[in-house]
């Protein structure tokens, strides 16, 4: 692929994106779609993929923007339900579709099959992340549902690991897999990858705390996954756990950083996320058209195989419903409590876990992971190569159009959501605010005696109004549209705070609008206008992402 070929990818895909975006459309399928269509162009370039350099370079940096906005807490608090999804499941998804896969498709090796499970296994969180995140799912889904995803990767890619290991003809036992080295595998995958992460976050964060340099530092952050992922996999590791690892101990310390690295770095993840995420399904779609060819041409009959991949879909769908609703059950199970009685533990609403069961929608680990299956097993050809790969773009096609273009339907028809988590929000923000407000003026009022008897008490005086002055007004603000919004109608309360938000826009708009006005007429040197253009950003963003926003 040449330079201006994947130039040309990227701009198309970063197009069809917007495109889907603009119109609430799902930018992955629209992007197969598209993509697909495209590759019957003639004259199209073949855009050949290399499944491990595509793993090795989007895999990384999207666990690691993802876990970098993961609540520590949150997920620590909720470890339990997270590795039963992220780990157990994976695995039991892996070994169901591998047995139901040698049923409809006669002849298929078992490895083969265990390989065709460990693809297929993990879902893909971000889409469903988003959605919820949108339609104000409650905190505690939202973090499961984060937490899986950032660990069921690293399950089914070592799971992946053990059953291409048993094509190769290292396997024997249940199922032609050798449990006792797969066990080991994996005990060794997570301790390294684990500890290797952990111990790159706190050498990274204790280098940047003492750089100073925004710039240098968000550079340093685009290497961190990187590097965690290649020197985990060259120990033996999981480079994906090593990348969630070192992403949470960063998140977690990152207010310790400079308030510049922050809003560098936000932006900055979120716009090689979407690039990454477009020219992946954009890839695939102009892959797939090749993959259904290679099928048709194949020993394999077109027609069992599209039976095959109806069976899978529904399997991976079924097996994570049964899964998740059986879970529930034994968590709902009588306990006995002092007294001698037994009491049901008490737990959300089932439409809770109808919710996560229909969140299983497949993305770019299952794709990459398919287009990186080796061509040759022992210098002879992978056996059924394409037929897994079909199988594999086929779910993960299916599961976007079943439960991806549904799942918002289904959450808004549910009602799953908490409707007292903003109010709580604004509120827990309020106790911040005047907590720090507090630590502030006292602080400044020390600082401020100090210097009393050298710029003297007019001078003092006047300093300690315009410290106290903003943190007070915004303090202030905060507590009366608060207590207004109890008093009053939701509605109302959200009205004034779109109306406040709105005439604050416009002020600096208009500020704005009076800089290019001056650097126009050359009244002004370019360098003095970047700088308040800057502090007016800062303004406008403050304002458009303010607490009044959710009320």
């Amino acid at each position: 692929m040449h330079g201006a070929e994947l130039l040309g990818l990227a701009l198309a895909a970063v197009a069809v994106t917007a495109v889907a975006r603009r119109l609430g459309w799902q930018a992955p399928l629209l992007l197969v779609v598209v993509g697909l269509a495209a590759s019957a162009v003639p004259g199209m370039p073949d855009f050949a993929i290399d499944g491990e350099l595509l793993l090795a370079l989007v895999l990384p940096p999207l666990l690691y923007s993802s876990a970098l906005g993961v609540s520590y807490a949150g997920f620590r608090a909720l470890l339990h339900p997270i590795v039963q999804l992220g780990v157990v499941l994976v695995l039991v998804t892996a070994v169901v579709v591998a047995l139901l896969a040698r049923l409809v498709v006669p002849g298929l090796p078992m490895p083969v099959a265990l390989v065709l499970g460990a693809i297929v296994a993990p879902p893909d969180a971000v889409s469903a992340a988003a959605v919820g995140r949108r339609l104000g799912l409650p905190r505690p889904m939202m973090t499961v549902l984060s937490g899986e995803s950032l660990i069921n990767d690293a399950a089914a890619l070592t799971f992946y690991k053990v059953a291409l290991a048993a094509v190769f003809g290292a396997g024997g036992g249940l199922l032609g897999l050798d449990w006792g080295s797969a066990a080991g595998t994996f005990g060794l995958a997570v301790g390294v990858g684990v500890g290797l992460g952990l111990a790159l976050g706190v050498v990274v964060h204790l280098v940047r705390m003492r750089l100073e340099d925004p710039v240098v530092e968000s550079v340093l952050g685009l290497i961190v996954p990187f590097a965690a992922y290649l020197l985990a996999e060259e120990l033996s590791g999981s480079g994906v756990l090593a990348v969630v690892a070192a992403g949470l101990y960063l998140g977690h310390r990152g207010p310790e950083a400079g308030y510049a690295t922050r809003l560098q770095e936000m932006p900055l993840w979120s716009s090689l996320d979407l690039l990454l995420q477009a020219v992946v399904f954009a890839l695939i779609g102009l892959q797939l058209r090749a993959v259904v060819d290679e099928v048709a041409a194949s020993e394999r009959s077109t027609g069992q195989l599209l039976v095959a991949a109806a069976v899978v879909l529904a399997t991976v769908i079924v097996v994570r419903a049964v899964f998740v609703f059986g879970l529930e059950l034994v968590r709902r199970t009588p306990r006995p409590v002092p007294g001698g009685r037994w009491a049901s533990p008490t737990r959300p609403p089932w439409s809770y876990q109808t919710v996560i069961s229909w969140t299983g929608m497949r993305g770019v680990v299952t794709l990459a992971v398919a287009a990186a299956l080796p061509e040759q097993v022992n210098g002879a050809p992978f056996a059924d190569r394409e037929a897994v790969q079909f199988l594999a773009y086929a779910v993960t096609i299916g599961t976007l159009l079943l439960q991806g273009l549904t799942l918002p339907r289904l959450i808004r028809r549910l009602g799953v959501r908490d409707p007292e988590q903003d109010q709580q929000d604004a509120e827990s923000e309020l106790r911040l605010q005047e907590r720090t407000t507090a630590a502030a003026l006292q602080r400044a009022e020390e600082l401020i005696a100090e210097a009393r008897p050298r710029v003297g008490d007019e001078r003092a005086d006047q300093w300690v109004e315009r410290i106290r002055g903003p943190l007070q007004a915004r303090t202030r603000t905060m507590r009366q549209t608060i207590r207004a919004e109890e008093e009053e109608e939701q509605t109302k309360g959200r009205k004034r705070a779109e109306g406040f938000r709105y005439l604050r826009q416009q002020v600096v708009q208009a500020q704005r609008r009076a800089l290019m006005t001056e650097r126009d007429r050359g009244t002004v040197d370019d360098e003095v206008v970047r700088g308040v253009l800057q502090e007016l950003d800062y303004e406008e963003a403050a304002s458009a992402h303010s607490w009044t926003t959710r009320l």
